[in-house]
């Protein structure tokens, strides 16, 4: 299903490490050995995490002889920026439509031209210059 795919894929998106693993597969693939230079951890560790990518559909891994390069799927990406997306446009609305009955509230509170009227001036006395 489509909704636990992209709850796997937000989860697996919350560890920084995870995160930081994707931004550098986004540049290249690469292999485990190659990712675990990068991190004070374990080559095993790191497989965890490629493992947790891998199962929410975000990495996968190729055989090339002896090297397995792990690399990015965007197919999950491109259902995570839809679904980003849809809140996005749906927030984009609401905030035109506050914006729109703010200004219609604006321009019903305020003064016109059509308003000023001597009654509204200070009146003189008769008689005393101003």
């Amino acid at each position: 299903m489509a909704v636990d795919q992209l709850s796997r894929a937000f989860v697996a998106l919350a560890d920084p490490t995870r995160r930081d693993i994707v931004a550098r597969l986004s540049v290249r693939d690469a292999t485990v050995g190659e990712l675990a230079e990068s991190y004070a951890m374990s080559m095993q560790a790191v497989s965890k995490h490629l493992k947790v990518l891998e199962e929410a559909g975000l990495v996968s891994r190729s055989r090339d002889g002896q090297r397995r390069p792990c690399h990015l799927e965007p197919q999950v990406f491109e259902l995570m920026t839809s679904w980003i997306e849809r809140y996005r446009r749906q927030a984009e609305e609401r905030f035109s439509r506050l914006d729109a009955l703010l200004a219609d509230l604006a321009d019903e509170t305020a003064p016109t031209d059509d308003n000023d009227s001597d009654s509204d001036r200070p009146q003189q006395s008769e008689g005393v210059p101003s």
